[in-house]
């Protein structure tokens, strides 16, 4: 079981940062409802397993807790961040030429997971499957939506479209999957490890290694993570849990659009920004067979967060590289 009173420290604790921000817009938003919806569990040995039968109690219990969340989630946001920068009427910001999108591909993330979750919600509740990805699909559209209209009244950014394109097509995903094939046969995941960019430009990136995590997208790859066996004919010999990865990354980045020469008197190296791409395997261990519905819980999480694997790169600087394991 989690420790509840950790998780409600971790949440102030977040909250009453500015990582708190990029945590919400970017990464694990998702990550909480999961946490907090499980602690709030009527039966808590059956987990997130799907209910045959529809549970009234159920469902006004998450209901209750989700609501909470968001609006706490909401009030938070508007006055431990936004009341710090000044507020302008309604306005579009155009950022796509920012972080080589990298910030893009953590919007896709966020919204996919979020879908995800709250599907599976819904089927703990007893929702039908085809409801439960609508209303996985609406309650992602409805948060990062909301993201974006903060946004959007603060003079320091704006209404991001190409955020909106993103998110929006990581909520296509999921929903064209859960209605096209009744599940998900691709995730989009997350990974990362820590680089040396962010020691010259802390405030962007992270001055410790949470909020580097968070931060420096140097060191973030998302991937779209293809379930094999998924897409063959129904057969016993073939692991149901392999996945083939296609990952993206970008490095070389000290500030958003260009590299800066010199932060805070120091100079900086003259880095190349570069994008990366990878094949890699992955895993879906939840797909394991006659896994107990607490074990394929928890395993769950492999939906989110890629298996460290071996993995070949090519880049935009023309060069190829092998990681026996790559994070």
């Amino acid at each position: 079981m989690y420790d509840r009173n950790n998780i409600f420290n971790s949440i102030f604790e977040f909250i009453t940062a500015e990582m708190y921000r990029s945590f919400l817009k970017n990464i694990l938003l998702s990550g909480f409802l999961l946490i907090i919806v499980s602690e709030n569990n009527l039966c808590a040995q059956e987990y997130f397993a799907p209910s045959e039968n529809y549970n009234q109690k159920r469902l006004l219990g998450t209901v209750i807790t989700e609501s909470v969340i968001s609006t706490s989630v909401m009030i938070g946001l508007n006055y431990l961040w936004y009341k710090k920068f000044k507020r302008s009427k309604f306005h579009f910001f155009n950022d796509n030429a920012e972080w080589m999108l990298m910030d893009k591909a953590g919007h896709s993330f966020s919204a996919f997971t979020i879908s995800c979750i709250q599907s599976d919600i819904m089927q703990w509740c007893g929702v039908k499957s085809k409801n439960a990805a609508i209303i996985g699909s609406a309650t992602a559209l409805g948060y990062m939506s909301m993201i974006e209209t903060f946004d959007g009244y603060s003079d320091k950014w704006g209404f991001s479209t190409g955020d909106m394109a993103a998110n929006l097509a990581g909520i296509a995903l999921f929903e064209g999957q859960q209605l096209g094939w009744k599940e998900q046969r691709v995730s989009i995941k997350f990974s990362y490890h820590f680089t040396l960019f962010a020691q010259y430009y802390p405030q962007a990136l992270g001055s410790n290694d949470q909020e580097r995590i968070i931060k420096d997208y140097n060191g973030q790859t998302y991937w779209l993570s293809a379930n094999v066996a998924s897409f063959l004919p129904a057969r016993d010999d073939f692991p149901n849990w392999l996945n083939v990865s296609f990952g993206y990354g970008a490095e070389g980045m000290v500030g958003a659009r260009d590299n800066p020469k010199e932060i805070n008197g120091k100079t900086v190296p003259d880095f190349k920004r570069y994008r990366q791409f990878y094949l890699s395997l992955d895993t879906d261990l939840f797909r394991i067979n006659d896994l107990s519905a607490s074990t394929e819980a928890g395993y769950k999480l492999n939906r989110i967060l890629k298996m460290p694997a071996p993995t070949l790169e090519f880049n935009t600087e023309g060069k190829f590289k092998f990681y026996p394991l790559y994070y």
